[in-house]
């Protein structure tokens, strides 16, 4: 897969940490430009360092999603470095187990804003680049995207709701700019022992890079409003 992604430039959020990490690791290796986005500055630049030694050419923005002006100045800072993008990947999430009683209306927006709404406004954001340059959109999705899981009503709603944009990306941008997601299962990062203590996990976030590097790179062009379910 070297040198499957020369040339082109990929926007990861999320990225300083398990999926993201591991798919800047897979990106970087393929030969991409990475533009890597993450909210803990330390984390950031280990994973930066790291997609250097395997020859990629990396910048950084430091972003809190939920913060749109935060977002939009990140946007404007991954411009003036790398130019144009190619590759979008909405990997950025958070997790919430709670009964859905129980659920404030802080938490919920806080749920919309990072799984939810910062994937929409980024496509507006970079939907030039895309659609100009043939570019290709992953969000990362879930499971949870897919069916109803207890205690998880907010993640939930917003993991259908990343699905549906994708689906209806897709037939937007159709012939244009392939749409996909990922749907994977309990994965074993952070999020999934923070969010869900006990929860045994399926697979680790080199399988969830895997299925990027694949829409990223060997995924055919008319493969468009995908979910590729990943349960272990």
């Amino acid at each position: 897969m070297s040198g499957a992604l020369t040339g082109r430039t990929a926007v990861i959020t999320g990225a300083s940490r398990g999926i993201g990490a591991a798919i800047a690791r897979r990106f970087a290796d393929a030969g991409a430009t990475l533009a890597l986005w993450g909210r803990d500055a330390h984390e950031l630049a280990a994973v930066a360092a790291d997609a250097r030694t395997r020859g990629a050419r990396v910048v950084t923005a430091l972003a809190d999603l939920t913060d749109p002006p935060a977002l939009t100045a990140a946007v404007a800072t991954t411009r003036a470095e790398v130019g144009p993008i190619d590759l979008l990947v909405n990997n950025a999430g958070i997790v919430l187990r709670k009964p859905t009683a129980t659920i404030t209306d802080g938490e919920w927006r806080q749920m919309m804003a990072i799984n939810l709404d910062a994937p929409f406004q980024l496509i507006r954001a970079f939907a030039d680049d895309l659609v100009t340059r043939r570019g290709r959109v992953i969000n990362v999705a879930s499971i949870a995207g897919r069916q109803g899981t207890a205690l998880l009503a907010a993640y939930c709603t917003a993991k259908h709701g990343l699905v549906g944009l994708t689906r209806a990306l897709a037939e937007e941008w159709r012939g244009q700019v392939p749409v996909n997601a990922i749907c994977p299962g309990s994965v074993d990062t952070d999020m999934l022992r923070q969010g869900m203590p006990g929860a045994a996990p399926a697979m680790s976030p080199d399988d969830v890079a895997t299925a990027a590097l694949f829409l990223a790179a060997d995924a055919p062009t008319a493969m468009t409003g995908a979910c590729l379910d990943l349960f272990g």
